[in-house]
C-alpha cells in the first residue's frame, strides 16, 4: 500500500530526511516514531505531496508521490499536527466544502458527510462554528475531513497532542476502529500512542529509519534477549542461583519487585526457557502459579536505539 525507497529530503548542508526505505502492507496500523526533529513530519510532507524528496521514490495506493501526485492525494486523508480547520465555519459548512474539493457532489457527498459525522463523534456539534469547539471536536472535526473522501491510506501526524486523557482515549479507538478497513500511518513521538494502537512500528532518527517491525520482534532484536517471569508458590531460598546453574541459556535470575515468590529471568536471544523451566519447577513441587514472557517495552527499544545511534 505504501512503498518508501531510498527517499531523501535535503534543505542545502541539512539531511531533514537521509535515504530512507520502508513497506506498509494493506489493513497496517503503523506507528512512525521518532525524537522531535528526526524527520517525522518531513517525510509525512513528502508522502502526502506536500513537499518534493530530493531523491529517492515512494507511491502511495499503486501512485508515484513525484509522477502522480493527484492520484496519490485523492488516496489519502491527511491530518496535520495543526487540523486545517476554518474556525469561522460550521463544521457541517466545512466538512461539505473540504469534500466538494475532493470531487465529491450530490447525494454521495452526503453519505459520506453523515457517515464521518457519525464516525468521529461529532453529531453533537456539527451545526457549531469550528472556532467554539474544545481541542478534542476540532481534532476530530480534522479527522472527519481527512475521511470525508473515503481514502485508502490515513496518515496522522500526532493526533492526539493537546488532548486530555478522556479525549486521546476517544481519538485512539477510532484509530483503532478504522484501522480494519484502511491503512493508517500514525506519526508521533508519545509512545503509549504507538503500544496501545499500532501492529508495527517504524523507529527514525536524525533522518535515518533506526528499526521497522513487529513490537515483539524490535524487542528481541534490539535488545538482545528474552525474559521471562515465573511465579512459585514454594520457591527455594537459592532459586536464583540453582536455576541459573540448572538451564542453559540464561543470562541472569533477579526477584521481581513486587512479590518475593516472583522471579524475572532474563535468557539469550532465541532462547526459550518455558518449557524446560516448568518441567524442572514441577519435578521439584515450586507450585508455578504464573509464568509469561516479557516483552520490552516500546520505551526500552526507543532508547536502546536513540542512545546506540547518539553514541555512533
Amino acid at each position: 500500500m505504501i512503498e518508501v525507497k531510498g527517499l531523501s529530503k535535503h534543505y542545502r548542508s541539512i539531511k531533514a530526511v537521509d535515504n530512507i526505505s520502508f513497506h506498509v502492507e494493506k489493513g497496517d496500523i503503523v506507528g512512525f516514531l521518532g525524537p522531535n526533529g528526526a524527520g517525522k513530519t518531513t517525510t509525512m510532507r513528502m508522502l502526502t505531496c506536500f513537499i518534493p524528496p530530493t531523491s529517492g521514490q515512494a507511491s502511495v495506493a499503486g501512485y508515484d508521490i513525484i509522477k502522480q501526485p493527484m492520484e496519490v492525494k485523492k488516496n489519502i486523508g491527511y491530518l496535520p499536527e495543526n487540523p486545517p480547520v476554518y474556525k469561522d465555519m460550521v463544521v457541517t459548512s466545512y466538512l461539505e466544502f473540504a469534500g466538494k474539493i475532493r470531487g465529491l457532489t450530490g447525494n454521495n457527498l452526503k453519505k459520506r458527510l453523515d457517515y464521518v459525522v457519525e464516525r468521529c463523534g461529532i453529531k453533537e456539534v456539527k451545526k457549531r462554528l469550528v472556532g467554539n469547539l474544545s481541542k478534542g471536536y476540532r481534532q476530530r472535526v480534522g479527522l472527519a475531513q481527512a475521511l470525508i473522501h473515503d481514502p485508502k491510506v490515513l496518515i496522522l501526524d500526532e493526533p492526539t497532542i493537546g488532548l486530555d486523557p478522556k479525549q486521546i482515549t476517544d481519538i485512539r479507538s477510532l484509530i483503532k476502529e478504522l484501522g480494519g478497513e484502511r491503512t493508517i500511518i500514525l506519526s508521533t513521538h508519545i509512545l503509549p500512542e504507538v503500544t496501545m494502537t499500532c501492529n508495527k512500528v517504524i523507529i527514525i532518527n536524525k533522518g535515518k529509519i533506526a528499526a521497522t517491525d513487529k513490537q515483539e520482534n524490535l524487542s528481541r532484536n534490539v535488545i538482545g534477549c528474552e525474559k521471562v517471569f515465573v511465579l512459585l508458590s514454594n520457591p527455594p531460598t537459592s532459586f536464583e542461583n540453582e536455576i541459573a546453574s540448572a538451564l542453559k541459556g540464561i543470562i541472569s535470575v533477579k526477584k521481581d519487585e513486587n512479590d518475593s515468590n516472583g522471579f524475572v529471568i532474563e535468557t539469550e536471544r532465541d532462547v526459550d526457557i518455558r518449557e524446560d523451566l516448568t518441567r524442572y519447577c514441577y519435578e521439584r513441587n515450586y507450585g508455578i502459579k504464573e509464568i509469561k514472557r516479557i516483552s520490552a517495552s516500546l520505551e526500552d527499544i526507543f532508547i536502546n536505539l536513540v542512545t546506540t545511534e547518539k553514541e555512533q
